[in-house]
């Protein structure tokens, strides 16, 4: 069926976990993105769940320890005979026999539908018995089409028990096409039966012995059963799984993450030939590869972890903030209310000055001062800022956490502990070595009991919620004195100041509020009398005199101590005033933030600790083994060995008389599988030595003296490049002739990657000098990965004197190829050439200069993203500069100073640098440029003002921009 006939939306993207036969597989949505967690839940919750005890139900899904990798997956219970489980695997679909020892329940959280579904071929059945042997090729032929792999798959019809028909497809190929080629599927009707579950011979397997590849996932070997579980299966960061036949060893493959510096291969084609000599597409185009969506499904998750701390710290700061304008809100309505009361008050006073003054008047007056002070006295206190830094201050000495006391016996435990480490590198011999361990131990001991003393300290102090308070407090302070502008150093006793000066405010304005109030108490008392004697109806002793007496004196009392309150109020804060306020708020903050850097010095100490605690618990029984590399090692060869083996079957079936073209089309298969198999194991190899030079670093300098055969200190002194279990023989590379002008360069695959090998003829001493600066070089590139080509291994041939790096292969990516095919636009230029700045920028930094920059050495990634290319690391920089590679187009990139017999330096790189982006943009440039102290003329060029400013400074002697000078220029700055 033609798949463009059928729209997009109604396919669906699975990957195959488990081929049952030539017709039907088990296989998991893509978009599934939570068997990462189950896998992560089931290792938490098996080892301590009750056994499975009585007949299990075929309804409930139980936790089952996988034979091969000790490790636990869900599962169902299909037979019982006995302790005997036929189980399977729900997630996956492969099957098994376990003991009751290895069934376990599960909870309810992991109680739901498995991941894998079954899939069947729809219209099609399978040509022979199940016993025959077509049945069996059938069945791997269609493992080693699909297992693994993505499909995408339309629905057409589901079974009654569940299984799913299927039209598949990978890529343009119809893969139910190429089973009725092979004779391996008939047509027939689409239906709903299924054949019923076989009986099985409830046996337990024995005489196997499982091997794990590079990811921990596991080689099968055949069972009776058929049983091929394909646990941890391939998602985001695994290569389509390699099945094993009966008697057959083949494991699963798994995809090595790509260097993070890597752009990924624009086109990878891997094809087959069939019997007739047609190639069969493998891969579509438009598939992501395994490698490059476990890295995009990483980076996601780490950016949503990212985006909830976020989230979480901008819910925290919208929080303070709004509490924050809270607090100033009221501050501003506060200060309008006391503006009108002043405005009246002022109002009043002039009324006073303007007119006659009456007892009407008076009393009138009067009466408004009245109104204005009680308004003044119930709106609060008119300093609601300094009292709010007034309880600050308080939060800030009375609650303040200091660095615990067993810090500084940790501290002495952690110099004592690094200096036995220190005693320990300086070790040359086992003898030496043993004593320096048992010292190294004894301090690792007294270390960690410092830790727990400290850590049991930290338990108790509320350092989060101390922290939590102390931002909120410098939150509200700044948002309430945020006019003010922080003083470099605020005086040692300004809170004692500023408290002192605000018990005296208070206190003057108690006396003045008493003051106050005892004269509109007599106002009242007089008010009282006038009263009474006023009343004609009841008789009173009061006379006229006594109502009149002191009225004079009442009145101005009362009227001065209402005038005293209300200007103490409204009158401005004088400067020494201000400069106390000042003062104090600029020393909370201080302290505020010297606090604040203690605990979180103390947060970072105590989780620093936390983990150091839980790595000595971890090899308290003794030193770690490097058992597991030996044991990959001893793999290695063994595949080596059989590999080798293949490839004289294969030489000796081609070199026969008559072809057996299917024999020879099985064997290469075999090869393939073998040969991706070995690169596994080296993937292996490698995170072993990565973890074993951890653990070195980390506290077990004795490793490399322990384990002399494992050579670490090798491994290290090449900064991880040098792997020798890489052979040339182990490729099937093709020689890159059109390049291979100046030296060997060979195209192969390596970890489902395409890469390039350089050959160097190379004797002992280049052979050092080789493995020195390619390390000088790997290091430098792993400070910044997306700016120079990053080298993927070295390794040495075995029988000649030759020595291979391998580098990514950038197809037609560097600036030659580009420039003869399809030229570079002006804004490309600028993207590409900028980042060939910071590549040069990155290897300048660690003192290394390139001396052999030229179009056919940097790339241009997508035609974006440029980097610099590697050099040859067999030669010095003059070696490399004399390299008649140096021209781009007819300009030479050789600087006038090296011409003079000056060494190579990073201004002669910046040269070369200006001269290719000179050629980029006038590819016919016939001028020269040797012109010294002074700036070369480039008029005429038709180039914009900013190219030619940056130009002239490239291409000068004396005055010549660094790379970090040149990144700052307009021209890169400006936007493209």
């Amino acid at each position: 069926m033609d798949q463009s006939l059928i729209q997009p939306e109604k396919m669906e993207l699975v990957i195959v976990t488990h081929v049952v036969d030539a017709i039907t597989f088990w296989a998991q949505n893509v978009t599934d993105k939570i068997n990462e967690k189950i896998n992560f839940t089931l290792a938490e919750k098996c080892p301590g769940s009750p056994i499975l005890m009585g007949r299990p139900s075929s309804h409930k899904v139980y936790g089952a320890r996988y034979s091969e990798d000790k490790c636990w997956y869900r599962c169902t219970v299909q037979q019982q005979t006995e302790d005997k489980f036929y189980i399977l695997y729900i997630d996956y679909g492969n099957t098994e026999i376990v003991g009751r020892s290895d069934l376990v329940e599960l909870p309810e959280e992991l109680q739901t539908t498995g991941l894998a579904k079954k899939y069947k071929f729809w219209g099609f059945h399978v040509s022979s018995e199940q016993e025959s042997p077509t049945f069996s090729q059938g069945k791997s032929f269609l493992q080693n089409m699909i297992n693994g792999k993505k499909l995408r798959v339309h629905k057409k019809s589901v079974c009654f028990d569940g299984t799913i028909l299927v039209e598949a497809f990978q890529g343009n190929l119809d893969i139910g096409e190429e089973l009725l080629k092979f004779k391996f599927a008939k047509v027939s009707l689409p239906g709903n039966r299924e054949n019923s579950l076989p009986s099985v011979n409830l046996q337990e397997r024995t005489g196997l012995r499982p091997s794990r590849n590079a990811l921990g996932q596991l080689d099968t070997l055949g069972s009776p059963l058929g049983c091929m579980p394909k646990l941890r299966p391939i998602l985001s960061d695994q290569k389509p799984l390699i099945i094993r036949e009966q008697k057959t060893t083949i494991p699963l493959q798994p995809v090595e993450k790509p260097n993070a510096g890597l752009e990924p291969l624009t086109e990878i084609e891997a094809s087959k030939t069939d019997v007739n000599g047609q190639r069969l597409r493998s891969q579509d185009a438009e598939d992501v590869p395994n490698d490059t969506v476990s890295e995009l499904q990483m980076m996601k998750e780490v950016i949503n972890d990212k985006d909830m701390e976020i989230k979480k710290l901008k819910e925290e700061g919208s929080a303070i903030q709004q509490h924050a304008s809270l607090l100033g809100q009221q501050l501003e309505e506060a200060k309008l209310e006391l503006q009108a009361l002043k405005e009246s008050y002022e109002k009043t006073k002039d009324t006073e000055q303007n007119h006659p003054t009456t007892l009407a008047n008076r009393m009138s007056q009067l009466a408004k001062k009245v109104d204005s002070l009680r308004k003044l006295r119930e709106s609060g206190p008119s300093s609601t800022d300094q009292d709010h830094l007034l309880e600050s201050i308080t939060i800030i000495t009375n609650h303040r956490i200091s660095m615990p006391l067993s810090s500084e016996r940790l501290e002495l435990a952690w110099k004592a502990y690094d200096q036995t480490l220190e005693n320990l590198r300086g070790g040359q011999t086992i003898a030496e070595v043993e004593p320096l361990v048992n010292s190294r131990d004894e301090a690792r001991g007294s270390l960690l009991s410092a830790v727990e003393n400290f850590l049991q300290e930290v338990d108790k102090l509320p350092v989060g919620g101390r922290l939590n308070k102390l931002k909120e407090v410098a939150s509200s302070l700044t948002a309430m004195f945020s006019s003010l502008t922080l003083v470099e150093q605020p005086e040692e006793f300004s809170f004692q100041k500023f408290c002192e000066w605000k018990w005296h405010k208070q206190q003057k304005i108690q006396s003045l509020r008493k003051t106050t109030d005892d004269a509109l108490l007599a106002l009242s008392s007089w008010a009282a009398k006038l009263s009474k004697f006023s009343c004609l109806v009841e008789k009173t002793s009061l006379t006229g005199d006594d109502v009149a007496e002191g009225v004079d004196e009442i009145l101005v009392n009362a009227d001065n101590a209402l005038c005293e309150e209300l200007n103490a109020e409204f009158s401005g804060k004088e400067d020494q005033e201000r400069k106390i306020v000042f003062n104090a708020f600029h020393k909370a903050m201080q302290d505020i933030q010297r606090e604040q850097s203690l605990l979180e010095a103390i947060r970072q100490k105590y989780e620093l600790n936390t983990k150091f605690k839980q790595e000595i618990h971890q090899w308290q029984s003794g030193p770690p083994k490097a058992d597991e590399l030996f044991a990959v090692k001893k793999q290695i060869r063994s595949l080596r060995s059989q590999l080798r083996w293949k490839l004289v079957e294969v030489s000796c079936l081609e070199e026969a008389e008559e072809l057996d073209l299917p024999e020879i089309l099985k064997k290469k298969e075999e090869i393939a599988e073998m040969r991706n198999a070995l690169f596994q194991e080296i993937g292996h190899e490698k995170r072993q030595y990565i973890m074993l030079c951890d653990l070195m670093n980390r506290g077990f300098p004795e490793l490399p003296l322990i384990y002399p055969d494992a050579d670490i200190s090798g491994y290290m002194s090449s900064a991880g490049l040098l792997l020798k279990s890489l052979d040339r023989d182990m490729f099937d590379a093709e020689p890159m002739k059109e390049l291979s002008g100046r030296r060997p360069l060979l195209s192969t695959d390596f970890q489902g990657q395409k890469v390039v090998l350089k050959c160097y003829a190379v004797d002992e001493e280049s052979e050092a000098k080789m493995l020195e600066q390619s390390a000088r070089y790997h290091r430098a590139q792993q400070q910044n990965p997306d700016t120079t080509v990053p080298l993927l291994a070295l390794f040495c041939g075995k029988s000649d004197p030759l020595a291979y790096i391998m580098v990514p292969h950038y197809c037609n990516g560097s600036l030659r190829a580009i420039q003869k095919s399809s030229p570079l636009s002006h804004s490309e230029i600028r993207k590409v050439m900028k980042g060939v700045a910071q590549g040069l920028q990155n290897l300048h930094a660690a003192s290394l200069t390139h001396a052999s920059l030229h179009p056919n050495n940097v790339f241009a990634i997508g035609r974006e993203k440029g980097i610099v290319g590697d050099y040859d690391f067999t030669k010095t920089p003059e070696q490399r500069v004399s390299d008649s590679g140096m021209v781009a187009g007819s300009i030479s990139l050789v600087d006038p100073e090296l011409k003079k017999g000056q060494l190579p330096s990073s201004a002669s790189d910046m040269y070369a640098f200006g001269g290719i982006m000179l050629w980029l943009h006038v590819p016919d440039f016939g001028g020269t440029l040797e012109k010294e102290h002074q700036n070369v003329e480039l008029s005429g060029l038709g180039l914009e003002a900013k190219l030619d400013k940056l130009l002239s400074k490239l291409l000068v002697s004396s005055t010549r921009l660094s790379a970090s000078e040149a990144l700052k220029e307009d021209y890169f700055s400006a936007d493209v």
